[in-house]
């Protein structure tokens, strides 16, 4: 990175980025569990030749798992939010999290994979229920077909409120 009149300049060294056969000027918000594949193209003739003086930089080819994610056209939001709406979870109840690494299949059906984090089994208990009766995805498209995708399920409630401290016993 150098120095422009003490300002990092950083933009002008970026490669050309190509993500699933389009140029980007950023990777910025790409998951990167959704990452199938990178290949990085040297600033040599043959790249420059291919695609210009853009590459002279090099080149950050990336092709992702699909051209499209999964939606949950349920919720305006998220799942979270979805469930958040669903799950009877009382204020007066305490603080719980879940989070579950969870795959929808090329038919839109949702399954969980993994639990990652899990504050209270009740908790679990009502979010696996919400989970099997709430309808189906539009899954994740790759040159227009349907196909299989994976995330993350991260859910507090009641919302806003700090999860209690982990109780640590030390015996001496």
């Amino acid at each position: 990175m150098g120095l422009l009149f003490g300002v990092a300049s950083s933009v002008a060294q970026q490669p050309l980025y190509i993500v699933n056969g389009v140029e980007r000027s950023s990777v910025e918000g790409i998951n990167p569990d959704v990452i199938e594949r990178i290949e990085e193209l040297p600033a040599d003739e043959e790249t420059i030749a291919r695609y210009g003086q853009r590459a002279s930089n090099g080149v950050v080819l990336i092709a992702l798992k699909y051209d499209q994610e999964a939606r949950f056209p349920q919720c305006e939001g998220s799942l979270a939010n979805y469930l958040a709406g669903v799950i009877a979870w009382d204020e007066t109840d305490s603080t719980a999290r879940v989070v579950l690494r969870y795959r929808i299949d090329a038919e839109g059906r949702l399954s969980v994979v993994q639990e990652l984090e899990v504050s209270d089994r009740r908790f679990l208990r009502r979010v696996l229920k919400a989970l099997e009766s709430s309808p189906r995805w539009e899954p994740a498209r790759k040159l227009g077909e349907a196909v299989e995708s994976e995330g993350i399920l991260r859910l507090q409630l009641p919302a806003g409120r700090a999860m209690p401290p982990k109780i640590e016993l030390v015996i001496r």
